[in-house]
């Protein structure tokens, strides 16, 4: 077998094979290029565990400061794209609305949530489950946490699909929209996150008027994008694992168990950006301070150094995926994100125990390498 060259490896990001199923493409590049560089893309790209942990948790030599086009002015300055110390004093004013109190407090509104979803999807002719369910849920659960009005929630996902690929006019729409109502909450205070962001930044928190516009609009993409992929990718999982539907059923106690390995096999974000901070040498390769850097957490998840069997759905298994990130960054709204999944995942398989991907269904991946996950997904019960 030919070694893999950079050319390879930009045409095979985009091709919907592999967006599809990219665990054999992921193994070939962990063996013979698990550190290169991709001219087309001017970014390094990394596939092995160890590496993409360093990469993660080393913010002193790789910053989430990344580069942006010069006309962009917000979704600049969340927390996703703050180094320390600066990023320590913005991550604290989330923490206060994801705790794990807080968090478990609304399990019984998700499963309201889950219960009127799934009623409604089942009363059409055909039940898309992304569309349908695992699309509006957890935008529906972000948005009330907000104070976002939940019946602009198919407004939201349309915009949150296009945030994600820095699509800039949905930045600019999704930005002017949250300036807006964070005026109105100056006046009209609620309970709701936005309120107490407002409040903080007005008692006098070190937070800037575009760092709570770009905070809302992080809270709100990823509080929507990870977990209805993750949702959609359950089914997925299934469909590879019948045995594991059975299992599930007779032991509920497992789902969340199988959660983990959903985000293991399949991590609704594949990669993440970084930008190099100092010289170095990686591999044998010399880095430069100012190049980007790419860490495929889709490819470290399955790493076999790692993993035992890694792409099969183990319910027992040890070891840490990557997939709400490692470190400072690791992603807050993980508990939010699990409890989401759980609840959907079990609500459809007990009132629609045959429930299983439409074996005929023309299947359209995500076109984002970043991303893994289904536009749709059409299902039989």
């Amino acid at each position: 077998m030919s070694n893999i060259t950079p050319e390879d490896i930009f045409e095979t990001l985009n091709d919907s094979a592999f967006l599809l199923e990219p665990n054999a493409f992921y193994a070939q590049l962990r063996r013979q290029a698990p550190l290169i560089f991709v001219p087309e893309l001017e970014t390094w790209m990394v596939f092995r565990y160890e590496d993409v942990q360093r990469v993660l948790t080393d913010f002193a030599s790789f910053s989430s400061k990344i580069h942006f086009p010069p006309e962009q002015k917000d979704f600049t300055q969340s927390m996703n794209f703050i180094d320390p110390p600066r990023h320590k004093s913005v991550r604290s004013l989330a923490q206060q609305a994801f705790t794990l109190k807080r968090v478990e407090a609304m399990a019984g509104r998700i499963s309201e949530i889950a219960h009127d979803l799934l009623k409604a999807a089942l009363e059409r002719d055909q039940f898309d489950f992304i569309l349908d369910y695992a699309n509006p849920l957890p935008i529906i659960v972000i948005a009330e946490i907000m104070g976002v009005p939940t019946d602009e929630h198919a407004f939201f996902t349309e915009l949150s699909n296009r945030v994600v690929t820095m699509d800039q006019t949905a930045i600019a729409q999704m930005a002017t929209y949250f300036r807006t109502l964070i005026e109105h909450r100056r006046t009209h205070p609620g309970d709701d996150l936005i309120t107490s962001l407002v409040q903080a930044y007005e008692a006098g928190e070190t937070l800037s008027e575009q760092e709570l516009v770009d905070f809302c609009i992080v809270l709100l993409v990823a509080g929507n994008e990870t977990t209805a992929k993750l949702i959609g990718n359950t089914m997925l999982c299934l469909r590879d694992f019948p045995e594991t539907r059975m299992t599930l059923r007779k032991r509920p106690e497992l789902s969340s168990a199988f959660i983990e390995e959903v985000l293991r096999l399949r991590a609704p974000i594949q990669s993440m950006p970084r930008v190099v901070r100092t010289d170095m040498v990686l591999h044998g390769q010399k880095l430069l301070a100012g190049q980007n850097i790419e860490v495929f957490i889709g490819a470290a998840n399955t790493d076999e150094s790692q993993f035992e069997e890694p792409l099969q759905l183990q319910l027992e298994r040890q070891g840490r995926h990557l997939s709400f990130g490692n470190g400072i960054h690791f992603c807050l709204g993980a508990p939010l994100a699990r409890l989401e999944a759980k609840i959907a995942l079990m609500h459809a398989l007990e009132r629609l125990p045959q429930l299983r991907v439409d074996p005929n269904a023309d299947l359209m991946p995500i076109p984002a390498f970043g991303f893994h996950g289904l536009v749709s997904l059409p299902v039989l019960y």
